[in-house]
């Protein structure tokens, strides 16, 4: 078959084959995905990557935020779904397909103002009980190290967890963090300590989905790197 009758075969299957629309979730993670109190609305510096992505992908999507453990559950069990912003770490590699990264995270330790202990290193928390959220990669981190945690339904309710004593020190992102304390007014009664840990977020979809259409993304996301369009977004945000 010459280079002319290969090109229309697969133009062809290609036409033949149904392209669904993807269906994105995330979560309310601040200055990444961000979730409207009043009206929904989804924004943030990896949401308008992924927008921006599906737009020149010429992708028809949904996009809506739900807790983070339904929203990976859906990615993980539902055909043509994708979530972020996910953190790509070892135990999760197998569950998805990645596209990114989208974006840089630095996780970070918080404590009260007022405790006097101050740890500078994951190895000074052993003795101490961290608090973080379910199915978060922070979570899985600490868990895999062994390390004492408590897990909240949602990192929202941390600060005012570890202010009533529940646990000694919180660990999250630190973008997050921060936007979570000045929310909710704490930025005084809680410090962040150091930073533990950094990660790559990704959207991350259903095995299911052709690895060409994953290719063409990630094509496309470095072309957005190239031609500026992801600074331009992050800059937004800063």
């Amino acid at each position: 078959m010459n280079s002319s009758r290969l090109l229309q075969f697969v133009l062809a299957a290609s036409l033949a084959t149904p392209v669904h629309a993807i269906s994105l979730t995330t979560e309310d993670y601040p200055p990444f995905n961000i979730v409207s109190p009043k009206n929904g609305e989804i924004s943030g510096i990896s949401t308008e990557k992924v927008m921006e992505l599906m737009r020149r992908a010429g992708e028809k999507y949904t996009i809506a935020a739900y807790p983070w453990a339904r929203s990976i559950q859906m990615a993980q069990n539902n055909p043509e779904t994708c979530v972020f912003s996910t953190s790509r770490t070892p135990g999760r590699e197998s569950l998805y397909k990645w596209v990114g990264p989208l974006v840089r995270n630095n996780w970070v330790i918080f404590a009260r103002a007022d405790d006097t202990r101050r740890p500078r290193t994951l190895e000074d928390l052993r003795p101490y009980v961290i608090g973080t959220y379910r199915n978060d990669a922070i979570a899985e981190y600490f868990s895999l190290k062994g390390f004492n945690t408590d897990l909240a339904s949602a990192d929202v309710d941390n600060p005012r967890k570890m202010l009533y004593g529940r646990f000694d020190f919180w660990a999250t992102g630190e973008l997050l963090g921060m936007d979570i304390l000045r929310q909710q007014g704490l930025s005084k009664l809680i410090v962040p300590l150091f930073v533990f840990n950094q990660t790559d977020m990704y959207l991350a979809c259903n095995t299911g989905m052709e690895q060409a259409r994953i290719d063409h993304l990630n094509h496309l996301l470095k072309e957005m790197d190239k031609d500026g369009t992801s600074a331009a977004i992050e800059k937004k945000y800063k």
